[in-house]
């Protein structure tokens, strides 16, 4: 093969788990904390990546706020989502399906237009400069009462027609899927497609929760499912995608180790496992990275990597032609390899 690291970042691919304000790093963090006069509670981007050692989601969840607060103005959502665009660009992605959690913005008095139009803004520029097209789902907080998300998503409704899905993240453990039933229902009513954060370090009942009271299209992260073995059965049977990220695994502590991450049995079991970077700023790096990282601590074929990558389209919101026009590129770019 191809030296690894080249044929990783040169292969096509998608990515359908990144926090947007997750992509913040430390170097923006500062530049928008001076533009804007915001107090941060760190001196120097290195203390801000010294600060970036977790011992679980909460750990992480704390400082993940902590740094959102610097986003202030239109132009702010536009940076961040312009330099994303650039490194997923670098790393060979050609679509991008996008999370961003207007709560934590709206809560602190920041309009949702202001937040939408800089995301949507820069999200029409990555196609014209990178060529990577990209769809916004809007998540909910789970740590947040359902009337919240409620509010949310009736707040959002003027930009209905450039939101592709709803998805429910933040912390995970005490919020089980079937809190935010209701308003799932409801999205789905509007056409949006529904994805939700479970068995990360909730049960596999919460993913149960999340595909027979949520229904969702996709499940994000999903690796505590390998513990139950007709959840399994009936994910592989639905063709269920999986949003897997492995970096973000280590770095929460889902995994001791990326020589146990259980990427290689997913696909063992014929589930559609993907990879992504979920919140790459903080998790120690971009989509590609986490390629290489897994690929290279598993001991990954050739083939389970284009696998990957393949699931990556597939379980994208695209329509069936897109999805089929991006295989085709991924097929030819592996047999020129």
């Amino acid at each position: 093969m191809t030296n690894p690291t080249d044929f990783i970042a040169g292969l096509p691919k998608a990515e359908l788990h990144l926090h947007i304000e997750g992509s913040l790093e430390p170097e923006l963090m500062f530049e928008l904390a001076r533009r804007n006069r915001v107090a941060i509670p760190f001196d120097s981007v290195d203390a801000v990546r010294a600060a970036y050692s977790f011992s679980n989601l909460q750990d992480f969840l704390d400082i993940y706020y902590a740094g959102a607060d610097v986003l202030r103005v239109e132009q702010d959502f536009y940076d961040l989502a312009d330099a994303y665009f650039a490194r997923a660009a670098a790393d060979g992605v050609v679509h991008s399906e996008i999370f961003f959690d207007p709560q934590t913005h709206t809560d602190r008095g920041i309009p949702f237009q202001v937040v939408a139009d800089g995301l949507l803004a820069a999200m029409r520029d990555a196609e014209d400069r990178h060529g990577v097209t990209s769809k916004l789902i809007l998540c909910f907080l789970r740590h947040l009462d359902e009337e919240a998300a409620f509010a949310t998503l009736d707040a959002a409704t003027p930009w209905l027609d450039r939101i592709a899905g709803v998805g429910l993240d933040s912390s995970e453990l005490g919020h089980p899927p079937e809190k935010f039933a209701r308003v799932f229902a409801e999205a789905g009513n509007l056409g949006l497609k529904r994805v939700a954060h479970a068995g990360e370090e909730g049960p596999p009942d919460y993913v149960w929760q999340a595909l027979d009271l949520l229904n969702v299209d996709r499940l994000d992260h999903g690796n505590r499912s390998l513990e139950d073995p007709k959840l399994v059965r009936y994910l592989a049977e639905r063709e269920m995608t999986l949003t897997v990220c492995p970096l973000s695994n280590l770095k929460l502590c889902v995994v001791d180790s990326l020589k146990n991450h259980p990427i290689d049995q997913m696909l063992d079991c014929d589930l559609y496992a993907t990879i992504n970077s979920d919140d790459p700023a903080y998790f120690g790096g971009y989509v590609a990275d986490n390629y290489r990282a897994v690929a290279a601590a598993r001991g990954l074929t050739r083939d389970q990597i284009v696998q990957l990558a393949r699931n990556s389209f597939t379980g994208s919101f695209l329509d069936d032609a897109t999805v089929a026009a991006h295989l085709a590129r991924l097929d030819a770019y592996v047999a020129a390899q």
